[in-house]
């Protein structure tokens, strides 16, 4: 299990260290506090696990969207295509 620092955390993500800790403190990222004195250590697999879930969230985001566009005779294949480009 590979454990990285907040700030290596941060950069992969393009993110503060400051929202690296809300993402542990909302268990959106798994953290632990490791040595003497304690410092926070993030777990990789959670932060794949985290950018696995946000690349989902805006296929579906996408996906929603297209839909949203699309108008019903274009769905249904029947009817006058309103937006015809």
């Amino acid at each position: 299990m590979r454990q990285l620092a907040p700030a290596e955390a941060a950069e992969l993500l393009g993110v503060s260290v400051d929202e690296v800790m809300e993402l542990v403190h909302t268990a959106q990222l798994r953290g632990i506090r490791v040595g003497s004195p304690a410092r926070w250590r993030i777990d990789a697999d959670s932060l794949t696990h985290y950018l696995d879930d946000r690349a989902e969230e805006a296929r579906r985001m996408a996906l929603w969207r297209q839909s949203n566009e699309a108008s019903f005779p274009e769905l249904w294949s029947s009817g006058r295509i309103r937006h015809g480009d």
